[in-house]
C-alpha cells in the first residue's frame, strides 16, 4: 500500500499548486483590471467627491451577466498595453463603472467601451457615441429604463446624463449620430442581447445631460464609417 500512500501525497501537492495559482491568478487579474482606471483617475484634477466616489466603486466587472467567450476576451486583454481612457462612464442602476477608450477595435470592447470617432468626446458638448459588447460590460442596458442616470467622469468633472429615449435601430441606421437638441450620450450594443451569432438588431440608449443647453453640431461621415466597422465586427455581441 506504500504506492498508494505516495499517490496520495503527490495529489495533495499537486492540488496545492493548483490552487496556489488560481489564487495567484486572481490577484493578478484584479491589479491589471483597476490600472486602466487608476491610470486614467491619476491624469485628472481630483475632487473630494471624486475621493469619495472612488472608494465606493470597484474596477473588477462583475462577470455574472457576461458571456464565457466575452470573459475571456477580457481577461486576454489585460496583458496588453494601448492608449490611456479618455474617460470613465458609470451607470450606477447596473453597478458599471468602465472606462472609455478611443475606438471600437476589438482590443478596446474587450477592455472597456469604444468612443465612436468624429463624435464629441465624453464630456464636451454635442452627441458623444459610445459602443459596447451585449455580452460584456452594456449587457446591463437591457435592465436600465427612462429617467434613469449615466454620469461620465472627464475633463477633471464629472457629468450627469439622464436617459429620455430608448429605441432598437437596424444596423444601417446611423441617424442616432446626429445632434442633439442638447449636450447628449448615446450608447450602442448590439440586440437582442443573448441571440446567438450575430445580432440583426442595435439596442440604443440615449441622455441628455442634467443640465441641458443647447448643443454645438458634431458628428461626419467618418463617424458613421466607425459604426459600420463595429457592426462588420458584431459576430457573437
Amino acid at each position: 500500500m506504500g504506492w498508494l500512500h505516495k499517490l496520495e501525497r503527490l495529489l495533495m501537492i499537486v492540488g496545492v499548486l493548483m490552487l496556489g495559482l488560481f489564487v495567484g491568478a486572481r490577484i493578478h487579474q484584479s491589479v491589471l483590471s483597476s490600472a486602466e482606471l487608476q491610470r486614467f483617475k491619476a491624469r485628472q484634477p481630483a475632487s473630494a467627491d471624486e475621493l469619495h466616489q472612488a472608494g465606493l466603486t470597484t474596477a473588477t466587472p462583475d462577470f455574472s451577466l457576461w458571456s464565457e467567450r466575452r470573459i475571456r476576451d477580457y481577461q486576454e486583454s489585460l496583458a496588453a498595453h494601448f492608449s490611456p481612457a479618455i474617460a470613465i462612464l458609470r451607470i450606477p442602476k447596473i453597478h458599471v463603472e468602465v472606462p472609455v477608450l478611443e475606438g471600437t477595435d476589438d482590443l478596446s470592447l474587450n477592455r472597456g467601451v469604444g468612443h465612436v470617432a468624429s463624435t464629441a468626446y465624453p464630456g464636451e458638448n454635442g452627441n458623444s457615441a459610445i459602443a459596447g459588447h451585449r455580452d460584456g460590460f452594456f449587457r446591463g442596458l437591457k435592465d436600465i429604463g427612462l429617467g434613469d442616470t449615466i454620469e461620465v467622469v472627464a475633463l477633471g468633472q464629472t457629468k450627469t446624463y439622464v436617459i429620455d429615449r430608448i429605441i432598437i435601430v437596424d444596423p444601417s441606421d446611423v441617424s442616432v449620430l446626429q445632434p442633439r437638441p442638447h449636450a447628449s450620450l448615446t450608447l450602442i450594443t448590439c440586440y437582442p442581447f443573448y441571440f446567438v451569432g450575430s445580432a440583426p438588431k442595435r439596442y440604443i440608449v440615449q441622455a441628455s445631460v442634467a443640465d441641458s443647453a443647447p448643443a454645438n453640431a458634431h458628428g461626419s461621415g467618418q463617424a458613421q464609417s466607425e459604426l459600420a466597422t463595429f457592426d462588420q465586427r458584431a459576430d457573437g455581441r
